[in-house]
């Protein structure tokens, strides 16, 4: 079964990988695995992940934050040439007058503040799952993603592509000890299969080499993230 997995970055990493040691992740050998515990027969044909450039000022770590995450685009791309696609988005920061954090919420006490919104990221996923499964690209189509605004996408391919299989994978760290976030109800409605949860130990056991070589200087696991 021709699989094609999409995956919404910044979802996968604050569903995830947040303040965890496993954020140089092999998302091919992670997923593809997890579709294959789904069906024996499934072949991953396409990894398809989207997200946006970090901004350097508002990031942690500043230009090291912008580095390691190129970085981990690039060992992607390296390592699966014919199987990985980073399609970017943005970020836009702009500033507003926002309601002040209070229970009840009061309308009229509002402080001013940075909005920092990510861009085209829910589009682009929602374009080219449709765009590739019209055009017959794969038999599966494997959401990971906890986003209830991806819900529109996968009813309409379930309505207009009734043969197609639609898998969604929630990107929730099960680990000993730590709650797991609810997940979205919509999305599992959607699709014929649903994995709610990703395990530590899939993690720990995917990820990427800490050193690639290339054609020039190698590619180093960051320090920083």
């Amino acid at each position: 079964m021709k699989t094609t997995i999409y995956i919404d970055g910044y979802n996968l990493y604050y569903g995830a990988l947040r303040n965890t040691a496993y954020k140089w992740l092999d998302i091919v050998q992670l997923f593809s695995g997890i579709c294959h515990i789904q069906n024996p027969t499934c072949e991953v044909v396409a990894v398809k992940f989207f997200t946006a450039p970090v901004k350097s000022k508002l990031a942690t770590h500043g230009e090291l934050s912008f580095k390691s995450q190129n970085d981990y685009h690039r060992a992607l791309q390296m390592l699966y040439p014919d199987h990985v696609d980073v399609i970017l988005g943005y970020f836009t920061v702009t500033e507003g007058w926002f309601p002040k954090y209070q229970t009840p919420i009061d309308k009229a006490d509002k402080i001013k503040a940075w909005r920092l919104e990510e861009k085209q990221t829910d589009v682009n996923i929602a374009l080219q799952m449709y765009r590739d499964v019209q055009k017959g690209l794969c038999d599966q189509a494997v959401l990971v993603s906890n986003d209830s605004d991806q819900t529109p996408t996968l009813r309409s391919i379930r309505e207009d592509f009734p043969a197609l299989t639609v898998g969604t994978i929630i990107p929730r760290l099960q680990a000993e000890g730590k709650s797991i976030r609810p997940y979205s109800t919509e999305l599992a409605e959607l699709s014929h299969w649903t994995r709610g949860h990703i395990r530590e130990e899939e993690l720990r056991s995917a990820q990427l080499p800490a050193l690639i070589p290339t054609q020039r200087k190698p590619i180093l696991k960051p320090i920083y993230w």
